[in-house]
């Protein structure tokens, strides 16, 4: 089989080098000259663990190639995918279709015998039947389907979602729709992953459920971490009692900064505004938008806390920016209001995070970036953790403690230990468990009673 895939963004890289892995014929496309330069010279424009290797073993294959010419990607293809930026719009947070609706019409005009459309990237409600319509005004005499694919893709684990998913969700109006889709997921149909079949609405609906579910169940361990904080509670000790329930299930229950990224805060912002357009408002995602939003300015004011209530004057070690482990993607990453938050009150930050940097560096101003996680630390006055990378959870703490001017850990991830940190002598906060102070006694917590 055959298929082009229009974006060479973090979706579109991905599927069309997993899709290419599967046995398919793939050429990527893009209008960005210099990435498509890139990718032909053996370079990648994203930071994903293990892509490289992938893209590299698919080009030699002859299954991947890259190209600029949409004619090329097209012309004999069996689908195409569209995997372009769905951005959220400034004016109420709604998916911005513009890319999408732009990709489909020069589509349209290449197409050749029976082709399906196949609705990658991340669209609100109708999406799937309007481009349908922007391809028949297009070219009304195009033998064509649209079908709704959402991607269920982690950031750090996509290749792995991709190749090893929990599910493949497809929506469709016909049997030749569907049946196209099964022979491209013929190697997983095979294997019996779970294959859901329905409607493009369904399908564009379930993308945004399960994201908007799995921020809510972060929002929710968040609230219960405030809860175990005045209570004298320990948030891992209960997230752990929850998960062990297999109708609740242990993943996102861990207490933190909270959510960013590309998808959550995009995809809730969206669903609440698909609520609304179709008169279904969206309570509770609207209420997580608004707790996690004030969850990452209240982080802030943990560390300002953590330092006695004023960081005037002082240093402060900051290691991670990206919003999550094994990303460069600092989009709405906590990072980006804790700094800038520390920064108003008089700190300065040392900061260190192995791969965002340098997209960090365009976003936040007077920063001291420094080649690794020790360098941070001299004369700080505090270190704070903010993404929990796996060389940040075996620090030398001996290290950090000749390093630092006090022995002032806010850890924003719960990495370490409370009583690893007591015996170590440091002055320790965490989120949802007992706070360690300088002396090594626990902070006490005023229990209410009623």
């Amino acid at each position: 089989m055959k298929i082009g895939v229009v974006g060479t963004g973090y979706v579109g890289l991905v599927s069309g080098t997993c899709f290419a892995e599967f046995g398919v014929d793939v050429i990527c496309v893009d209008k960005d000259q210099r990435k498509i330069d890139m990718l032909k010279s053996g370079g990648i424009p994203i930071y994903e663990p293990g892509l490289d290797d992938l893209v590299e073993k698919q080009v030699k294959a002859g299954r991947l190639s890259f190209t600029t010419n949409l004619e090329e990607a097209v012309r004999d293809a069996d689908a195409v995918f569209i995997a372009v930026g769905t951005p959220p719009r400034v004016e109420d947070g709604q998916a911005d279709l513009t890319y999408v609706f732009q990709a489909a019409e020069e589509i349209a005009q290449h197409l050749q015998g029976y082709t399906i459309i196949v609705d990658k990237s991340t669209v609100p409600v109708g999406t799937a039947r309007k481009v349908a319509e922007v391809i028949r005004k297009a070219n009304p005499d195009a033998d064509f389907d649209v079908v709704s694919n959402p991607e269920f893709l982690r950031e750090g684990a996509a290749i792995d979602d991709f190749l090893r998913p929990d599910r493949v969700v497809v929506g469709a109006d016909t049997e030749r729709a569907f049946e196209v889709m099964r022979q491209l997921y013929r190697p997983l149909y095979i294997n019996e992953t779970p294959m859901v079949m329905t409607t493009p609405e369904s399908a564009e609906i379930t993308k945004y459920a399960s994201n908007a579910f799995l921020a809510a169940k972060i929002t929710f361990i968040n609230e219960i971490a405030n809860l175990c904080e005045a209570a004298g509670g320990n948030v891992q000790d209960v997230a752990k009692g929850m998960g062990l329930d297999g109708r609740i299930g242990k993943k996102f229950l861990h207490a933190g900064p909270g959510y960013g990224g590309s998808c959550f805060p995009k995809d809730t912002l969206a669903l609440v505004q698909i609520g609304n357009n179709f008169g279904a408002p969206q309570t509770l995602v609207d209420k997580v938008v608004e707790i996690n939003h004030n969850r990452q300015i209240e982080m802030a004011d943990r560390i300002i806390a953590a330092c006695g209530g004023d960081v005037k004057g002082k240093k402060i070690a900051m290691l991670g920016i990206a919003f999550k482990p094994n990303t460069d993607d600092i989009r709405e990453a906590p990072s980006l209001v804790i700094i800038p938050a520390l920064q108003k009150a008089g700190a300065t930050v040392s900061a260190f995070d192995p791969a965002a940097m340098d997209n960090a560096k365009s976003v936040l101003e007077n920063v001291e970036w420094v080649d690794d996680a020790y360098a941070t630390m001299k004369d700080a006055d505090a270190l704070v953790i903010v993404t929990e990378w796996n060389e940040f959870r075996s620090l030398n703490l001996d290290r950090v403690s000749d390093l630092l001017k006090s022995k002032n850990i806010v850890d924003l991830r719960n990495i370490y230990k409370v009583s690893e940190m007591k015996e170590n002598g440091f002055k320790y906060s965490s989120i949802g468990r007992p706070a360690i102070e300088a002396n090594g006694s626990e902070a006490q917590k005023i229990r209410a009673v009623s």
